[in-house]
């Protein structure tokens, strides 16, 4: 009896979790633009979907976004973090709670106080205003994710680097670098689904004629959301799921979640 209700709890979470992506690819198939009826299979919003530029743009710029601010937050949240382990006990641990604010913080907070800046430093909005505050929000996550691999570091191993006769730059990147790799990736990964999902900082700081996937649906609600976009959406989902079924397909993968 509990091993039945156990696997009925399970089957209700995954249900809850995914029937509505499984109910937006069936209608990226339909032929009828209302979603009230089934007009048959069809894949002309795929081919639509690449024609239609302002959709093409506004991935463009999303993706663009991501990658340019999660980079740029890992190499600055990872030079923080360094910094912060050779200060003292007392003054990381003010640093680390001042740095969570920003994640704890509402985000209608953040965007209305990132506009009020960029407003007061007299920036004019756009790609580079989005930019800026995606690199913002994004660097609390980054340390976050490498601040604990960071304290696992041994700091002896660096010190006997350069008794060997290394360069502090040698040093760092052949001894402390490679340990604390794995938190500098899951921060930059962290960093850069943040950016993707960002709406709200990103509708408040983002200027006339640039827009992001987010805000390109949102202004799309009040008129109804085109087929198109559920064609992109399914693209996306499929194209995560295939990633994450090779990651786990490789060898490496495979080594990594036996760790786990």
């Amino acid at each position: 009896m509990k091993n039945t209700l156990r696997k009925l709890y399970i089957g209700l979470i995954f249900l809850f979790l995914y029937a509505p992506i499984v109910t937006l690819m069936v209608l990226s198939f339909n032929a009828s633009k209302t979603r009230a009826k089934w007009g048959g299979f069809t894949m002309k919003w795929y081919l639509s979907m690449f024609r239609n530029e302002a959709i093409l743009q506004a991935l463009s710029n999303t993706l663009i976004i991501a990658l340019l601010s999660s980079l740029t937050a890992t190499v600055i949240g990872t030079v923080a973090c360094i910094s912060m382990q050779s200060m003292k006990r007392r003054n990381r641990a003010v640093i680390m709670g001042v740095t969570n604010i920003p994640m704890l913080n509402a985000d209608i907070v953040t965007g209305i106080s990132l506009m009020l800046l960029f407003i007061t430093l007299g920036l004019r909005f756009g790609f580079m205003t989005i930019l800026l505050s995606h690199i913002t929000f994004n660097i609390p996550y980054v340390i976050l994710s490498v601040m604990p691999r960071m304290k696992q570091l041994n700091p002896s191993i660096y010190e006997a680097a350069l008794d060997l006769g290394a360069s502090h730059i040698q040093a760092f990147f052949k001894v402390v670098f490679p340990d604390i790799l794995p938190g500098v990736l899951s921060g930059f990964l962290m960093a850069f689904t943040m950016s993707l999902d960002d709406f709200i900082i990103t509708h408040f700081t983002k200027g006339p004629g640039i827009d992001t996937l987010s805000t390109k649906i949102y202004t799309e609600v009040k008129k109804g959301i085109k087929p198109e976009m559920y064609a992109l959406s399914t693209l996306i989902f499929v194209t995560v799921l295939v990633l994450l079924l090779l990651v786990n397909k490789t060898p490496s993968g495979k080594k990594k979640l036996r760790k786990r």
